[in-house]
């Protein structure tokens, strides 16, 4: 076999390739976004602990808009690009057009530069500006994600379920951004509570989780010799089902009632990791992607944790280190795993995990345990920049290494 030459520095270089293909200009923004979000939020927490930045006031609370950024700017590109690439093939369609991608990516990050120099320059119009964006990007994109839902209804075919499932969640996440938007303009801090409930258990977790459910035992199977995949759709249903009861819970602020739930997911998680694990010898890039689905019955384990001892004993423990086990822990690594599999494969490289990928998620690991520690910490605000300042770090040769991916052609040669 013929092993894919790799491309020469500089060689091919273009912005024009961005517009290539869907996961090209997403995950190119959700690059940025990764090292812009952190960036500002590293400046944030610096200021707030030792007030030597002097970033103008008058903008919405820091927290809340950390929030936003990470949930609705940083994390959906990828998403984006992922489900924009793979809903046509998953039912047997030709891939998108240029027009039905580049505006989503755009949207997406006009949106988040714009809040980010809000937030650094005082000026609140580009705040505004930037959640305007990024609901055009979003909603774009869900109407081009919907045409090939309904082709597909058309065409005799279907339901591909995990379509409609992800579909469903980036729904959620249109009203969240609305929310959001709302609350820019008056509408009440319950806007931006709802908004960020929503970000986590109606947006990303369906969507990371529906994606694992379908890819993680076809690749698993592709590469571990006698892996028998199992993906029954009832365990879409019963996810779904548990977390939006958990949503709807923490929306009524009924958190003593959150344990039997949270306990089942992370049983639940657990089962079904059990199920999945390779019990054969599988390469690094295939190990990490169950690595990372560990976080989950770890943070839903936090989570009943943190509700048990809030209804038997009237103490919330924890703060939001359950919640972080999930963005930092779950998100951040699946978003390594994931993504480096997917840049590898269709940019013509061999798939395998590169040190860049190695060491980003290697670090990302002691980031969430330090964020998680952080809030016990005597100095939270010390601790939660030390682990901004380290996925920084972890991210910045992984987050480079694939931007200059999507700049540079195919290393095969081939289209795409």
């Amino acid at each position: 076999m013929n092993t894919p030459a790799q491309p020469q520095p500089g060689a091919g270089f273009s912005f024009a390739l961005l517009a290539v293909k869907p996961h090209r200009i997403l995950f190119f923004v959700g690059a940025l976004n990764v090292l812009l979000a952190m960036s500002w939020w590293l400046l944030w927490l610096i200021d707030t602990r030792w007030h030597v930045l002097h970033l103008p006031g008058g903008t919405p609370y820091g927290g809340w808009i950390h929030a936003f950024v990470m949930q609705y700017q940083l994390f959906p590109p990828f998403m984006f690009g992922f489900l924009l690439t793979t809903f046509p093939r998953w039912m047997g369609f030709p891939d998108l057009k240029r027009a039905h991608y580049l505006p989503v990516g755009l949207g997406l990050l006009g949106g988040q530069v714009l809040v980010v120099a809000g937030m650094l320059t005082g000026f609140n119009h580009f705040v505004h500006l930037g959640v305007v964006l990024s609901i055009l990007g979003w909603g774009y994109g869900l109407i081009q994600l919907l045409r090939v839902l309904l082709a597909e209804r058309r065409a005799g075919k279907g339901p591909t379920w995990h379509a409609w499932s992800c579909f469903a969640a980036l729904s959620f996440g249109l009203i969240g951004l609305l929310l959001m938007a709302a609350s820019l303009h008056g509408a009440g801090p319950w806007t931006v509570f709802v908004s960020i409930k929503l970000g986590t258990f109606a947006v990303l977790l369906p969507v990371y989780t529906t994606v694992a459910h379908r890819m993680f035992p076809f690749f698993a199977s592709n590469v571990v010799p006698g892996y028998r995949p199992w993906r029954p759709l009832p365990l879409l249903v019963a996810l779904w089902t548990l977390l939006l009861a958990h949503l709807a819970l923490e929306l009524t602020h009924e958190n003593a009632w959150l344990w039997p739930i949270d306990a089942t997911l992370a049983l639940g998680s657990a089962y079904v990791l059990y199920r999945w694990w390779p019990r054969g010898k599988s390469p690094g890039i295939l190990w990490v992607l169950f690595a990372g689905f560990v976080w989950l019955p770890v943070a839903f384990t936090l989570f009943a944790l943190q509700s048990a001892v809030y209804a038997f004993g009237g103490e919330f423990l924890l703060g939001r280190g359950p919640q972080h086990a999930v963005y930092i822990g779950f998100f951040g690594s699946l978003l390594v795993a994931m993504v480096t599999r997917v840049t590898q494969g269709h940019s013509g490289r061999p798939i395998e995990m590169p040190a860049a990928g190695w060491f980003a998620f290697a670090l990302l690991q002691l980031v969430a345990v330090t964020r998680i520690a952080a809030e016990a910490a005597p100095d939270t605000y010390v601790w939660q920049t030390i682990a901004a300042a380290g996925w920084l770090i972890a991210f910045l040769p992984w987050a480079l290494r694939s931007l200059s991916i999507y700049l540079h052609p195919r290393a095969d040669g081939k289209p795409g």
